[in-house]
């Protein structure tokens, strides 16, 4: 599988809706967040009530289980890496999977969830925006009897109470999956200030009240504040957000907006929003010949990530978490299965890890495990399809680089 990521970067967008084929002959086959992490879900080890999977969506016609995939796209940098590590498991598991890119709007995000329901899905993991859609969507998969799990995100206790509550007592819902974006956050902060001496920041969010970059922000925040409160002769400042969008085009207008405005800035942090903003915020840099003098931080793996820590264009960034949605689509698949119990009082509350890389050298060990391959070989995906629900999760607590060595030498 050498190099496979790199060449599905290439890929020209696709329709909203499409289907992958898991196996030859016709199967499906088949890689931010969050709410700042919200008080903890407790874990569903002795549930109140269960939902069988007999209740649950007819199988298909020739007896698999199908899988849906609501993502905001599956074509852009780290939505084609989601697909990608999806379609290898859905193709290990003999599972269906289909995909609807709803590109973050949340009239999309929960049609998305209708159109996969009624397109005979038995489960759907979704990147959706805000909180908010999760009403919907569980409500969707309550009525149609379909197991769902988010990726990439976690709904929050503290600003959505009633649709928490909601999501704990569904029967159908049965977790979710994403990483500390307030640590991940703080790091990157930490990375522009302590490492590179940056202390003029500008900050470039994708849309606005989206849970993931809420929870970036307060880290970056946090990151701010600590800095500053250790160092009170030397401050350093962040803007308020301009936010792109998840297009490349956006990234640069707001680059360009914040460079305009402050024309000391020394570094820029693309919060996410798929890779795009970031590209085009690292477009604006260069066009204004300010790489180098610019330092840029961001969160989703660039595939020419190596290059660009090595000429300066990048700072540092965080990512590696594309396989995030593949312990989503682990969790309903085993629902679907009977093999996990639904309780009606909790949901699972799955943390997963980010990797940090701040130079050339650091990429390179990352980009021979992760992108070169994939972390996991077909026989590992069907042995983690068979895991314990605590098993898997501590699996997914367990992913790094050194987990991806010492299994693959």
């Amino acid at each position: 599988m050498k190099n496979v990521m790199k060449k599905l970067m290439a890929v020209g967008l696709t329709v909203a809706m499409t289907a992958s084929l898991a196996a030859c002959g016709g199967n499906a086959a088949a890689p931010a967040a969050d709410a700042a992490p919200a008080a903890d879900a407790p874990a569903a080890e002795a549930p109140a009530a269960e939902a069988p999977a007999a209740d649950a969506a007819a199988p298909a016609a020739d007896g698999k289980v199908k899988i849906g995939v609501s993502i905001w796209s599956s074509t852009d940098v780290l939505g084609s890496q989601c697909k990608l590590i999806l379609d290898e498991a859905a193709k290990a598991v003999g599972a269906d999977i289909q995909y609807v890119d709803q590109g973050h709007v949340s009239e999309q995000v929960t049609a998305s969830v209708e159109q996969l329901a009624a397109a005979g899905c038995q489960g759907i993991i979704i990147c959706n925006s805000a909180d908010s859609e999760m009403a919907s969507a569980i409500q969707t998969c309550n009525d149609n009897k379909v197991y769902l799990a988010q990726f990439f995100r976690i709904i929050s206790s503290e600003n959505s109470p009633e649709i928490y509550k909601m999501a704990q007592e569904s029967p159908y819902f049965i977790g979710a999956v994403h990483e500390d974006e307030v640590a991940n956050g703080t790091e990157l902060m930490r990375i522009l200030t302590e490492d590179k001496g940056c202390r003029d920041i500008g900050l470039i969010g994708w849309e606005q009240g989206d849970a993931t970059f809420l929870g970036r922000w307060e880290g970056y925040k946090k990151g701010l504040e600590a800095w500053n409160s250790a160092h009170p002769d030397d401050q350093a400042t962040l803007s308020e957000p301009q936010y792109a969008g998840t297009s490349s085009d956006g990234g640069r207008q707001a680059a360009e907006a914040l460079m305009a405005a402050d024309p000391n800035i020394d570094a820029l942090i693309p919060a996410g929003g798929g890779g795009d903003p970031l590209q085009g915020a690292i477009a604006a840099v260069e066009g204004a010949g300010k790489t180098g003098d610019i330092a840029i931080v961001s969160t989703d793996f660039l595939p020419d990530l190596g290059e660009r820590l090595e000429n300066g264009s990048m700072a540092g960034e965080s990512g590696g978490h594309y396989c995030d949605p593949l312990f989503a689509f682990m969790l309903v698949y085993n629902a679907v299965k009977g093999n996990y119990s639904v309780a009606t009082d909790s949901f699972e509350d799955v943390k997963f890890p980010y990797l940090y890389v701040s130079s050339k050298e650091d990429y390179d060990a990352y980009a021979k495990y992760f992108v070169d391959e994939l972390p996991y070989t077909q026989d590992e995906l069907k042995e983690m399809s068979e895991l314990s629900l605590s098993d898997l999760e501590a699996k997914a607590g367990s992913l790094s680089l050194a987990d991806v060595q010492s299994r693959h030498g």
